[in-house]
């Protein structure tokens, strides 16, 4: 939203205490109204079951609401490689996101991302098991939060992409296996 302010735009963020429920459909009509684009940053509550109707109703309720007001750019933020990881609950839901965007009736960008630098520590913690660390053989390339918003923003204040941008931070770094070979 800074950004966007920043950059000479008018962003006002919408959430259940203005009023606005992407489930229900309350509000959105209203919040959306007028507005030259949506930027969709919301996360499904929980990670269980629940995920894929999540972003079935939410996607469903938001396009809908776009489309009858008129927005021009609906913009999500979603994962690099989101795609390639069909094994995980969380990116088969994200990946319906971005179906239902790109299937929508209005003009779409979807930036991915790759790991938030902010979370690291949280994601390499989900990869112990008392003194013994599992990291895949992969490497990883985080990027700053203040990076993505920047771009966020970039790409909501332009045209259209009809398609997808893959973001990603400057160094790539190689993880190592629990016996610190590569």
């Amino acid at each position: 939203m800074q950004n966007l302010d920043a950059a000479g735009h008018q962003a006002v963020p919408h959430s259940q205490s203005t009023g606005v429920d992407i489930i229900t459909g309350e509000g959105l009509e209203a919040a959306v109204a007028g507005a030259d684009g949506v930027v969709n940053l919301t996360n499904s509550p929980t990670f269980d079951d629940a995920l894929i109707g999540f972003f079935r109703t939410s996607m469903d309720n938001r396009l809908a609401a776009s489309e009858k007001g008129g927005v021009g750019h609906f913009v999500i933020l979603s994962i690099v490689g989101v795609d390639q990881v069909p094994g995980l609950d969380y990116y088969r839901a994200k990946v319906l996101q971005e179906d239902l965007l790109k299937g929508g009736p209005v003009p779409y960008s979807i930036v991915r991302a790759t790991q938030f630098m902010e979370f690291m520590d949280a994601t390499l913690a989900m990869t112990t098991d008392g003194d013994t660390v599992r990291l895949p053989r992969t490497p990883i390339q985080p990027i700053a939060a203040a990076e993505v918003a920047a771009i966020v923003a970039e790409v909501a204040a332009g045209t259209p992409l009809n398609g997808v941008l893959n973001i990603a931070g400057p160094d790539v770094h190689p993880s190592t296996n629990s016996a610190g070979s590569p």
